[in-house]
């Protein structure tokens, strides 16, 4: 087994769950054996079980459509199989207690799209939902020596429009603004083992700031009589805390005051911000009786996210977001990041070129990119992933999989909104049929039932119902454009009262304009054409020949936007070139088109109040 961490507030991002390490772990990260299956006849013959007389290599986490995974093929509908063997009998040794009152479970970050898992021949589960992670428990399936053999079978229909997809194309050559698709394993797996009773989830909060954090743990089983949990803050070397609470059922919930803060006036030296990111660090014990004490080390920051008059505020104190638009897509890896070292590197170019604020565009991101995002004080937006039909089915798997991804990343300070539906994608006749409208209202009430603590966007860039924050679309092709749409009162009401100018409309049915936060959520998308002459399906909302006029524009741009009054916040498009849409400020290997310095000098042109 490998150490999970020091201080989880400054691990490397090897683990690949930051917010719950557990000390000992094992990667199965690597080569593992790989088959395809265009006529779904694997469980038939039993390739679940037994050698593979017949196999590729691939290498995990990177899907089979990337180079990094070593095959670069297109998968299509067809249905791929993964197969590694393991060995548990290093993940204890002779000092520490039997190992056969440890449980072991099977991690995955995730899987895209359907899949199911054998161990030993032993069918573990199924699994639906191509972002977010899930876990068996594998204990009664591995063999007397410790020894076993996993094998995942996988299908990701392209053409299954239902499924929430974000912009993974579903023709086979890429098109428009989707791009080469992930299937597959492309998030890390590993092996851990645990109580029989553990715990499994940690959601941390803070209500307010001078009561201290919150703490819901959630648990494997139903907790026996006598259980209690215990929890120990830290920043740095200093101990702030110790509190317990006796545990009923399978969650326990506690609030964790932490003495300096309580005068209301000690809080601002353990708030988290964008100028002052600071993590607390946990150790959270749970004792059951009968059985060795499960530990996990986790990570968290104290702050407030809410709208006061016509803001967004962090800790009761506004601030104007300057963000840019991040794919999370690399050329050789697609949806999986390169490596972890890149997941830091994404966050720090962020913070680099100006921006204090992220939206990370139709992609649930691994969790140690939001990890990085703690770290720096970059504020993030969550968004959810599309389908691109309206059914029955497609409102399933959306809410399903939403509500998974909340729950897996409600502890991370830097993410500050909640984006549930982009464009009306998936929604397409949002204006006309009143299912659809009750679908984005319902999805938005649903983000605040599991988060009140953030505000939510119902539906960025048009067409909003019951939406926290006003978003707008707007990819004018001059800051002139943009003074002239949304630089008055008057134009504002002239844009909300009909169309904005995306050509579509800002609210749908009963919502109007209620004093939220009003943001340009995208704009620019500038191509720098000259770079691109030979490559005829390249693309932007606007084009630029060479690089001095590409800086020149950007200022404009930007300035055009921190012109407008009203406007208190806007998302650039985009940070990087992806596929054929070669509108970003990077390259797609994530060299600037322009110097850093004038990348920054134009992003923070015109700070004024409030950033």
């Amino acid at each position: 087994m490998t150490a999970g961490y020091t201080a989880p507030s400054t691990q490397d991002g090897s683990y690949p769950r930051p917010q719950l390490l557990r000390e000992k772990w094992q990667p199965l990260d690597g080569t593992w054996q790989f088959r395809v299956d265009p006529t779904s006849v694997g469980i038939q013959e039993g390739w679940y079980h037994g050698e593979w007389a017949e196999s590729e290599n691939i290498v995990v986490p990177y899907p089979p459509e990337s180079a990094m995974s070593g095959l670069e093929r297109t998968v299509g509908n067809e249905t791929i199989w993964y197969r590694t063997p393991f060995s548990t009998s290093s993940s204890t040794d002779a000092n520490s207690e039997d190992i056969s009152k440890k449980r072991t479970i099977l991690n995955f970050g995730a899987v895209d799209y359907r899949c199911d898992v054998w161990v030993n021949g032993q069918h573990q589960g199924h699994h639906r939902g191509g972002s977010v992670p899930f876990s068996f428990d594998i204990t009664e399936a591995i063999r007397d020596d410790g020894d076993g053999v996993i094998v995942v079978r996988v299908t990701d229909d392209a053409l299954d429009l239902s499924m929430p997809r974000g912009k993974q194309d579903w023709v086979e050559v890429p098109h428009a603004v989707w791009y080469g698709r992930t299937s597959g394993i492309w998030q890390s797996v590993w092996l851990e083992q645990v109580a029989a009773v553990h715990i499994t989830k940690l959601a941390w909060g803070c209500r307010c700031m001078t009561e201290g954090a919150t703490l819901t743990a959630t648990l494997s089983a139903a907790a026996p009589k006598g259980t209690n949990l215990s929890v120990k803050l830290r920043k740095g070397e200093v101990e702030l805390a110790t509190t317990s609470v006796n545990v009923v059922g399978y969650a326990a919930d506690l609030v964790i005051p932490i003495a300096e803060m309580q005068n209301g006036q000690g809080w601002e030296e353990f708030a988290w911000s964008p100028e002052s990111p600071t993590l607390l660090d946990a150790k959270v014990t749970l004792d059951v009786p009968g059985q060795d004490p499960d530990q996990v080390a986790s990570y968290l920051g104290l702050r407030t996210v809410q709208i006061d008059a016509g803001w967004i505020s962090i800790n009761g104190r506004p601030i104007y977001l300057r963000s840019v638009l991040e794919q999370g897509f690399w050329p050789d890896s697609h949806l999986s990041a390169p490596s972890t070292e890149s997941l830091r590197h994404e966050v720090e170019l962020v913070t680099r070129l100006g921006f204090n604020s992220v939206r990370v565009h139709q992609k649930i991101e691994d969790p140690r990119y939001l990890m990085w995002a703690d770290r720096f004080g970059v504020l993030v937006w969550a968004e959810m992933p599309a389908a691109y039909e309206f059914s029955a089915d497609a409102v399933e798997r959306t809410t399903q999989e939403w509500i998974q991804r909340i729950r897996r990343d409600i502890s991370h300070p830097s993410i500050v909104t909640w984006v549930p539906m982009n464009e009306s994608w998936g929604t397409p006749e949002l204006t006309r049929h009143e299912d659809q409208r009750a679908y984005l209202v319902a999805l938005t009430n649903l983000t605040r039932a599991l988060d009140p603590s953030r505000p939510v966007v119902s539906n960025d860039g048009w067409e909003h119902m019951d939406t926290d924050v006003v978003s707008i679309h707007d990819y004018a092709a001059t800051g002139q454009e943009i003074v002239e749409r949304y630089g008055s009162n008057n134009a504002l009401e002239q844009a909300f009262a009909g169309l904005a100018g995306s050509g579509r409309r800002v609210f749908v049915g009963e919502t109007s304009f209620s004093g939220q936060p009003i943001m340009i959520t995208e704009f620019g998308g500038v191509k720098l054409s000259s770079d691109w002459e030979d490559k005829s399906d390249s693309w932007g909302y606007s084009e630029i020949q060479n690089p001095k006029d590409f800086a020149k524009k950007l200022l404009e741009l930007v300035e055009g936007v921190r012109a407008c009054p009203g406007v208190t916040g806007f998302c650039y498009t985009q940070l990087t070139d992806t596929g054929q849409e070669q509108n970003g400020l990077l390259y797609d290997d994530r060299t600037p088109k322009i110097p850093v310095e004038e990348i920054r000098a134009a992003i923070t042109a015109s700070i004024g109040r409030w950033g």
